[in-house]
């Protein structure tokens, strides 16, 4: 439930912080913190922690992110929460990141960032609220 008393779908949250896979390191833990509290101020629910190993540029081609996207197209997912933008793409391959939000928006679904710099704005410079609302 929202404040103002709505049902809120499920967010996922995805991480990918860490360059060595297997057990989180210390930036996996705290993209995982962090994402949570988000969450929580916003009385949110994480239908899922997705992670993966950071280094693979295209985000079609690891298997935390291909999991994002098989639950987006279940429709059960309103948000994927990430860190960062570089978390989905790095800026070096930003066409890529701006290729999966868009997959993402197309089936109405926003991505929200939940470093504190970054929390107040979707991954959509021109219209943020016209994409996401505010969770």
């Amino acid at each position: 439930m929202t404040p103002h008393g709505e049902t809120v779908s499920p967010v996922v949250l995805y991480v990918c912080a860490d360059r060595a896979p297997g057990s989180p390191g210390a930036a996996t833990q705290r993209a995982q913190t962090e994402g949570q509290a988000f969450a929580q101020e916003r009385g949110l629910t994480i239908a899922e922690v997705i992670t993966d190993p950071y280094g693979e540029p295209d985000p079609a081609h690891r298997k935390g992110w291909r999991r994002v996207r098989r639950l987006v197209q279940t429709g059960n997912v309103t948000a994927v929460l990430v860190r960062w933008p570089s978390a989905i793409a790095p800026e070096s391959a930003h066409e890529l990141r701006h290729r999966e939000t868009a997959w993402l928006h197309d089936r109405g679904v926003c991505v929200r960032y939940t470093w504190a710099p970054l929390s107040s704005r979707s991954d959509e410079p021109g219209d943020p609220a016209r994409r996401c609302p505010d969770l």
